[in-house]
């Protein structure tokens, strides 16, 4: 990967600081991190990237579709004074919303699961956020059902960016991760590996990146069974299937399990002072899985954020449990 060129205007590029007129402005070039240690079985010849959006001001990939969808509706007329800003979401996009709707001086209303996060539910409340929970049960569906029903109540009264749906989700990735990982690999990239939960990281940096080199792999990466414990991110086969996602678009899907997902977060966090969120884990299983199967190329995975807002999840259950199992013996 060679260094990063000069951003666009408003935005810092890692290593730069720069003033920024608006946090918003903060948004996107995002580092990408050699992942040195973490590549059992991979060829020497393969590199894989991994590209820290967790570091964006809300702490999340999902900053990018939030802050594209609420300028596009300012920008439409769509979203004006006096309306409020509403959508379901499992977490990163409903605080990257609540972070929007601070800056801009818009409500924001979100409705999440009940199960997700207490980190996240504290975090959206911090930026002003009113919050309805749907039932844990049925995940991320379930608040997609509980927000149609409450904007049907009283259509005028909101705007709903509508991240499953909404083109702009895609475009946002098409116009910046894409972008990103372009310059940032000097057009050397092989295959881009994300996870799927809207389907637009996947969606629309895939598409830049084809229309630079066809040849370059696009693989999405979903749990390996409807019953999961990967936050964030959807088992397709038995979910409503978000209108922006085109699974014909990809090369190839990866299913991970929630374990192995969950063991890689671990070892990113023990081998290279990584600590991730499951989706994140997920990634890389996938993109280790990929890599160990090519001779040479250079892999970007998306870690979507970082594992500070999932610390009272069920991630860290298991984690002293297997830090004991990797523990060395002692001898008597």
């Amino acid at each position: 990967m060679k260094a990063a060129t000069a951003p666009k205007t408003g935005a810092v590029s890692p290593g730069r600081q720069q003033r920024a007129q608006s946090i918003l402005d903060l948004v996107g070039n995002t580092p990408v991190l050699e992942i040195r240690r973490l590549r059992d079985g991979v060829s020497p010849r393969v590199r894989v990237f991994a590209k820290l959006e967790g570091l964006n001001p809300g702490g999340s990939v999902k900053d990018r579709a939030a802050v594209w969808m609420v300028r596009d509706g300012i920008r439409s007329g769509k979203l004006k004074a006096g309306k409020t800003i509403l959508d379901s979401t499992s977490g990163n996009t409903g605080i990257a919303l609540a972070l929007a709707g601070a800056v801009l001086g818009y409500g924001v209303e979100l409705v999440m699961p009940e199960n997700v996060s207490i980190e996240r539910k504290k975090i959206v409340g911090a930026y002003g956020a009113r919050v309805t929970y749907s039932s844990p049960m049925e995940g991320s569906d379930g608040a997609i059902r509980l927000c149609r029903t409450i904007l049907a109540k009283d259509p005028e009264r909101y705007f709903k960016p509508d991240q499953y749906f909404n083109p702009v989700n895609p475009l946002a990735h098409y116009e910046s991760t894409g972008p990103e990982i372009w310059r940032d690999s000097g057009g050397a990239v092989t295959h881009f590996i994300a996870g799927l939960g809207t389907g637009g990281t996947v969606m629309g940096t895939g598409r830049y990146l084809k229309e630079q080199n066809p040849t370059i792999q696009v693989i999405g990466v979903e749990p390996d069974d409807a019953w999961h414990g990967l936050e964030g991110l959807k088992h397709m086969a038995s979910s409503i299937v978000p209108g922006i996602y085109r699974e014909e678009q990809l090369d190839r899907k990866v299913s991970v399990s929630t374990d192995a997902a969950y063991e890689t977060v671990y070892r990113l966090g023990s081998e290279e002072g990584l600590v991730v969120g499951q989706s994140s884990g997920a990634a890389m299983v996938a993109a280790l899985q990929i890599a160990r199967e090519i001779d040479e190329g250079i892999l970007v995975v998306i870690f979507p954020d970082f594992g500070d807002r999932y610390l009272s999840t069920s991630l860290w259950v298991g984690w002293r449990e297997w830090q004991e199992r990797r523990a060395p013996a002692t001898i008597p």
